[in-house]
């Protein structure tokens, strides 16, 4: 065992940020130094021969997927797009038991005619959970700035915690909490067991977002230092996914840029934690 694996094996690497194959993408994230990967559904359900392929090359690809970025759109609605995104998200769960990943992240809806009132968003959350119970599986629900009304982590936490389901939590995005300016005195009202998965990536730009980089390599180096440290001292033990959206690295072989994913995993679990 080397001196940083507890660190380091808290470290995944999204596989959105790879481009290629899906078995490539697995063998390099593996052959960088990855112990784990956060899966997309379209990963198994785009796999040339068949989800259940897929479902295979990840179980024999000795990773861990620590979460499965997959279900959109979900709370908020009622009649028969309820029930469409009820079978959705059913089969959603199934993918996830497949690939033996015991963590399904929510993204907050971003339909302009879904409801917005916390009753029936708080509904609909406990009605996931529900779910997802006798599957072994956590929710864990992502605020972000493409949402219709749930775009701060702390409206999420609210109906987290307003919830109250014992597999139902938050899924922080480090780049968008640092875009709003979050203090750490916002931080500190998180409980970190209800913290079930933190994105951490770096910025290109200050006031774009969405133009992301691994942690380190951009323009919020500083405040990623800070802001991890900050969520270790809350007790904070969970995993961090270290993804991005960046076409120049889409463009790259998928080797390359799983190095760079696992220099980045370095500098935060060997110099800042």
């Amino acid at each position: 065992m080397s001196p940083f694996s507890v660190n380091m094996d808290d470290f995944a690497l999204d596989s959105g940020a790879l481009a290629g194959s899906l078995a490539g993408r697995l063998a390099a994230a593996r052959e960088a130094g990855f112990n784990q990967i956060t899966l997309h559904a379209s990963d198994l359900s785009h796999h040339p021969e068949g989800w259940e392929a897929a479902v295979a090359k990840v179980l024999g690809s000795g990773l861990r997927v620590s979460a499965f970025d997959a279900l959109n759109d979900f709370e908020g609605l009622s009649g028969p797009l309820q029930a469409c995104k009820l079978d959705v998200a059913k089969a959603l769960l199934e993918m996830c038991q497949a690939v033996h990943c015991h963590q399904l992240v929510l993204n907050a809806s971003t339909l302009p005619g879904a409801a917005s009132d916390n009753a029936t968003l708080v509904r609909h959350l406990r009605q996931l959970a529900m779910l997802a119970i006798p599957k072994n599986i956590r929710i864990a629900y992502r605020a972000h700035a493409g949402a219709h009304s749930i775009r701060d982590f702390g409206q999420a936490w609210d109906l987290v915690c307003m919830a109250d389901m014992p597999n139902l939590g938050l899924c922080l995005d480090a780049t968008q909490t640092l875009a709003s300016r979050s203090t750490d005195n916002d931080l500190e009202m998180l409980d970190a067991e209800k913290l079930f998965l933190v994105q951490l990536a770096d910025s290109l730009d200050l006031a774009d977002p969405q133009a992301r980089l691994f942690p380190g390599e951009g323009v919020r180096r500083t405040e990623l230092a800070t802001f991890v440290s900050t969520l270790h001292t809350l007790g904070y033990r969970g995993d961090y996914s270290l993804g991005l959206s960046n076409p120049d690295y889409q463009s790259l072989p998928a080797p390359g840029v799983a190095d760079r994913a696992w220099r980045a995993a370095l500098w935060l679990g060997q110099d800042v934690l």
